[in-house]
């Protein structure tokens, strides 16, 4: 039996996340195949309790992303599955929200799924995400499954039971494909996006099928798509759309090729960003900015929820431009979602749920994170604008941007770093509520967030504790020249009597 303290440690919020191989000095294997075929077979349980059904009756997907590891872990959870009864499909190269879809569609009906895939981590790194009928599992379903699995026996794999090949993301495809053609409804059915010139960047993670399998078929042309090939070792850039070294490569590729539109997606395909034609970025802000706008011409007056990153600017375009509601949440796609859906079901409708990093999930897709089908929201857009004559970058024409921006992660060294992160913000907020220039933002759900609007700086900071690390973000914007180093002026005389914070990254 595997230790309960050793599997615990590889939860990450609602996933699991570890070491999968060596080539990283002082990072040793804490994530390996017999690790992942007691964590499957677990996870069986989970679902056989959940559904009230038996276990030798569950139908369960399995899929993976390109990393290194991907197969010997793949190997591990099928040999978990059905070592317990069940029958599993081997989905092979796929995408993280895809595997949601298997347990959906008609055609396959999985009773539930597990994705291989450590989103944009290092190439050594591999973990779980599963999946039931409601979408991700959440937390403390995790610790749940983690738990039952160090207490488990497995029994020895029935002598020829194999796993199903199964080419999933042929069926994935056809639903992004469907939509597209419905949704625009051109005159030329089958190619609503004849015309439109579009690049795509996978980082060489799983996103290359969107080009052969979608964008093609409909006609587009997608001239200059790169790193389309699955590899592991991220050759090319680490495949993150908050990566500035990975944005400039989508950006420079769209510019040179005079595309109309350009796409990026992370490793496992459940975040993306775009670049429109002029070479304009689309990520954080304006990415949430040009999704509720899309938005708001079928649900006029809806609420959006984000992080709690999103600038004060964010929220005059949605609620004052769009017409619509802005709730600002913790960080963290699972917290985002699960609010929206909480709202939903308190009577507030809300049609967005949308992180700055890329994770969006729209409530007519089941709220599940998925970048490939906000990506065919965008396209439907696009196809829609270039109908009327005009271009899809007008949608946030009115979105300003901040002369500032600056992220800065001060490291906690206390051992008991979330105690000491707690006391960190408890007392800031009582120091801020001292200060005449500071604003202290109501309903205000993580951190401590102020703004500043006097005579020498308008702007706002967000002070929060990392969810996993021990760190504490600091998140300054500012529309007055200079404003980032005001601001930091004006709380250091708090942070330099935190002998326990190290902040010399702001002192740099």
């Amino acid at each position: 039996m595997l230790g309960q303290s050793d599997l615990l440690h590889l939860q990450n919020g609602s996933d699991i996340r570890g070491i999968a191989l060596d080539g990283i000095e002082g990072e040793e294997v804490n994530l390996t195949p017999e690790i992942t075929k007691v964590v499957a077979a677990s996870y069986a349980h989970w679902v056989a309790k959940k559904y009230h059904k038996p276990i030798g009756e569950l139908q369960i997907g399995v899929g993976h992303d390109s990393r290194l590891s991907a197969t010997a872990l793949k190997n591990g959870v099928i040999e978990g599955l059905l070592s317990v009864g069940c029958q599993v499909f081997d989905c092979g190269l796929c995408s993280t929200p895809s595997m949601f879809m298997g347990i959906i569609f008609e055609e396959t009906h999985f009773d539930g799924s597990i994705m291989i895939t450590a989103s944009h981590l290092p190439f050594n790194r591999n973990g779980l995400k599963f999946f039931d009928n409601n979408g991700g599992l959440n937390s403390s379903d995790i610790k749940e499954i983690l738990v039952e699995a160090s207490n488990l026996e497995i029994p020895k794999k029935p002598e020829g039971k194999q796993a199903v090949p199964l080419d999933f993301i042929d069926y994935y495809s056809r639903f992004l494909i469907d939509k597209i053609r419905n949704e625009v409804n051109s005159e030329d059915y089958d190619h609503p996006l004849k015309g439109l010139k579009i690049v795509v960047d996978a980082g060489n993670g799983s996103g290359g099928f969107f080009v052969e399998k979608v964008l093609k078929p409909l006609g587009a042309d997608t001239t200059g798509s790169q790193f389309l090939n699955p590899d592991g070792h991220f050759p090319n850039h680490i495949p993150n759309p908050e990566d500035k070294e990975a944005m400039e490569a989508i950006r420079k590729a769209t510019l040179e090729h005079n595309a109309d539109l350009g796409i990026i997606f992370d490793t496992d395909v459940d975040r993306a960003a775009v670049v429109f034609s002029n070479g304009e970025e689309v990520n954080r802000n304006r990415l949430i900015g040009l999704t509720a706008s899309i938005i708001s011409k079928y649900h006029p007056h809806t609420t959006i929820v984000t992080d709690s990153v999103t600038s004060d600017h964010l929220t005059d375009f949605i609620e004052k431009t769009l017409s619509m509601k802005h709730h600002r949440f913790k960080r963290g796609y699972k917290n985002v979602i699960n609010e929206a859906i909480r709202l939903n079901e308190e009577g507030i409708e809300t049609h967005i749920a949308i992180e700055t990093s890329g994770h969006c999930a729209f409530k007519e897709n089941y709220f599940q994170d998925d970048g490939a089908y906000l990506v065919v929201k965008i396209l439907i857009e696009a196809a829609l604008c270039r109908q009327q004559g005009k271009s899809i970058d007008t949608l946030i024409q009115d979105l300003k941007e901040p002369k500032e921006s600056k992220e800065y992660r001060l490291k906690i060294k206390a051992q008991d770093y979330k105690s000491y992160g707690a006391k960190v913000l408890k007392d800031f907020e009582q120091f801020a509520s001292r200060q005449p220039e500071f604003i202290l933002t109501p309903n205000n759900y993580e951190g401590i967030r102020i703004s500043f609007k006097d005579e020498k700086v308008t702007g706002w900071m967000l002070l929060r504790l990392s969810l996993h690390d021990p760190l504490i973000p600091l998140n300054i914007e500012s529309d007055t020249e200079g404003g980032v180093k005001t601001i930091i002026a004006r709380i250091l005389p708090f942070l330099e009597k935190q002998e326990l914070l190290d902040i010399t990254v702001l002192k740099n």
